[in-house]
């Protein structure tokens, strides 16, 4: 039974939670899977980490491509998700409609906390800037480790997330508020790719493919991961 290792960042956590098995079944394969930010995974494939697929954002699998980490024509964009707010399960929700709602949601919490260094989390620090309010929010904001940081919401360590709407969604003790006005909005776009190093190339490959297969683009709907378009 072939075994492929997928370095994934956490965006898709819970896609791969509910797909990897049915892979695993369907195709005679084991998975083992190690999540992390996308520029976390970067600096340990550029450390040799051992990897056959790799799920992160467009711009750092085109950089491993460069650099000849993961094979060119295996990338795939599989989906592309935003950013959304979250507070704790029972508490009022924000109104963040509007650019302006936004901006004074922010201003009345107590804390923010956002990613240390995930892609929402740097988008954070550069939006707080455009919005004009960078120094009235920094003695509010907290870092949180990687992974789900709405986790510290539950627990009351912070008041209010904002982080890729797939990492609000599955956590427990937290309501989410909605996405960040279009006018704020990142768009993240995921993409797969097989290592140049895979110990099975067809078997990292035929992974990826069911990445984007219509099943696929279903569970992403239900998970808060806009499927790429095919």
């Amino acid at each position: 039974m072939a075994n492929i290792k997928i370095l994934s960042t956490h965006a898709v956590q819970e896609l791969l939670r509910e797909l990897g098995p049915l892979f695993e079944r369907a195709g005679g394969f084991s998975l083992t899977i190690d999540y992390d930010p996308a520029n976390a995974l970067k600096r340990r494939i550029e450390d040799d980490t051992a990897f056959d697929v790799v799920i992160v954002t467009r711009p750092v699998i085109d950089a491993l491509a460069r650099q000849g980490k993961v094979h060119r024509e295996a990338c795939t964009d599989i989906g592309r998700s935003g950013l959304g707010v979250a507070v704790r399960q029972g508490a009022a929700k924000p109104d963040i409609t509007t650019v302006e709602a936004f901006k004074h949601a922010l201003l009345a919490a107590r804390s923010l906390v956002r990613s240390k260094e995930g892609t929402s989390g740097l988008y954070v620090e550069t939006l707080l800037d455009r919005l004009g309010i960078a120094d009235a929010m920094r003695d509010k904001i907290v870092l949180g480790p990687s992974g789900r940081i709405a986790e510290l919401v539950a627990r009351g360590e912070a008041e209010i997330a904002v982080q890729q709407i797939p990492e609000l969604l599955p956590v427990k003790g937290v309501q989410y508020v909605g996405p960040l006005p279009a006018e704020l909005q990142l768009y993240t776009v995921f993409a797969a790719g097989v290592g140049s190093a895979a110990k099975d190339r067809a078997a990292a490959k035929a992974f990826v493919d069911a990445l984007v297969t219509p099943s696929a683009a279903a569970l992403f709907n239900l998970k808060g991961v806009e499927p790429t378009p095919r």
